[in-house]
């Protein structure tokens, strides 16, 4: 990319503004042309599809009973978690060594401190309850979700809603976010389904090799039709954002919108390469903003290599899960610091540079340990690592998801701190009907679990341009 960068301000070098803009025009007309004239045809559907992911052969009939479920707290689990908590070795951190080589030793006793003499997991499981729990089996699995109505005040229309989380995050992220949802808006509000994915939290882990987005999609829309949803908003960040498009995908005849947090940029191709050469220099010849330019460039820098840094999680849980799962799955504090790093870095990238890694900057100590103790207590940390060799276990460009275009509304909430800033003209490569695109003022990935309030505004307003259409 730097000799690229370079060849092009050598060759640019003596020419005048309107040379400039006019060469660079030609090469972008040329190029634009040869991309549409090459490019692979894009679909507007993908198919449903069918799965069975229990145990043994596929049921000739399945039991369609939705039944209440409620969390639990054993004497014996939290016994046992004391004692492995007591038993911990650490190793000591380099000096000055902060955040840079993961999560550091010396705040993780306090953590851990904290964790096993003032953190109340019951009181905690009292909280989670606050909300109906529910569970369905769907293709094998028993599907657990939480099903939240808003309280009815005559005139309100009332709109469906599913939030979808992603790894290493549960169902509890949204916890914040739901009463800013289904508390009535200039006569709005919204009826929230918020299902855990299979293999994460309370939903059963498949038992076959295979299950992608894409089976997670026509599970979630089975839970939909099974709750007799015909028409629904979507909304997800991380995994659920690739579930929730999947599913817009799928049907998009029952998706009134979707509303997203975070956006696959694979399938650029051609477009994001030339956008990358020319946009520091000339971004409106691409379809740049000054705060796309702001919030990409230097590129390599900014973007490449600090996801270098941050994506050696991927690569071993795409690879070898269960491996590094093993030691995770045994460890209690080894589980806490390998989530909890990511609620530090992934934030903001800066919390590197801190010796506490920013934690409590953002979030409480209950609550972070919540969302470790829906891990730890249902052993599924090893089942949600492998939902990224399931994905990408082959080329994602590969995928028919990746060759199809949405045409339901859409909105983006892009915020700062996110791993990789998507601008709108990228994002319409696929979303190829994008009602709202937002510069969110602060906020990471954690968006429902750290900023509620700003993601919660910003899809009401998405839906009310979506609804007034």
């Amino acid at each position: 990319m730097q000799a690229v960068e370079r060849f092009l301000r050598e060759t640019l070098q003596g020419l005048d503004q309107q040379q400039i803009q006019l060469s660079l025009s030609a090469v972008g007309v040329g190029l634009v042309t040869w991309y549409l004239i090459y490019k692979k045809k894009v679909s507007k559907t993908i198919p449903l599809g069918q799965g069975w992911w229990g145990r043994g052969e596929r049921s000739p009939t399945e039991n369609e009973t939705i039944h209440p479920f409620t969390v639990e707290a054993s004497e014996e689990e939290i016994e046992d978690l004391y004692r492995r908590i007591d038993q911990t070795r650490y190793t000591e951190p380099l000096e000055d060594g902060r955040f840079h080589y993961g999560f550091n030793s010396v705040y993780l006793r306090k953590v851990v401190s904290y964790w096993r003499n003032q953190f109340d997991w019951k009181k905690q499981v009292k909280m989670l309850n606050k909300y109906p729990h529910f569970k369905t089996k769907i293709e094998g699995l028993d599907i657990h979700f939480i099903r939240v109505r808003p309280q009815y005040r005559e005139g309100q229309r009332v709109l469906p809603l599913m939030l979808v989380h992603g790894w290493p995050g549960s169902f509890f992220e949204f916890y914040k976010i739901l009463p800013l949802l289904t508390d009535t808006r200039d006569g709005l509000a919204f009826e929230v389904i918020c299902p855990s994915i299979p293999g994460y939290g309370y939903s059963d882990a498949p038992q076959k090799q295979g299950f992608t987005s894409m089976d997670a999609a026509r599970v979630f829309l089975k839970l939909m039709e099974r709750l007799g949803f015909t028409e629904f908003y979507l909304q997800g960040g991380d995994w659920g954002s690739l579930i929730t498009t999947n599913m817009a995908q799928m049907k998009p005849e029952c998706v009134r919108g979707l509303h997203l947090n975070m956006l696959d940029v694979t399938g650029g191709g051609l477009g994001m390469l030339l956008s990358l050469i020319i946009g520091p220099y000339l971004p409106f010849l691409v379809g740049f903003t000054r705060e796309d330019v702001r919030r990409l460039f230097p590129f390599i820098e900014k973007n490449v290599y600090e996801l270098l840094k941050e994506t050696g999680y991927m690569h071993i849980q795409a690879t070898k899960p269960d491996t590094a799962g093993c030691g995770v799955n045994d460890s209690p504090v080894g589980l806490a610091a390998y989530i909890l790093e990511k609620f530090s870095t992934w934030t903001v990238m800066q919390n590197r540079d801190l010796e506490d890694g920013g934690l409590e900057r953002k979030y409480a100590l209950d609550d972070l340990l919540t969302n470790v103790m829906i891990y730890w207590t249902t052993g599924t940390i090893v089942s949600s690592m492998r939902f990224y060799k399931e994905n990408l276990n082959s080329n994602p460009e590969n995928r028919i998801d990746s060759r199809t275009g949405i045409y339901v509304p859409m909105g983006f909430a892009a915020f700062p701190h996110e791993l990789l800033h998507v601008p709108q003209v990228w994002a319409r490569r696929r979303y190829k009907d994008i009602r709202s695109y937002t510069y969110m003022a602060t906020g990471g990935h954690f968006a429902a679990f750290e900023e509620p309030r700003l993601l919660a505004d910003d899809f009401v307003q998405f839906v009310k341009k979506v609804e007034c259409k």
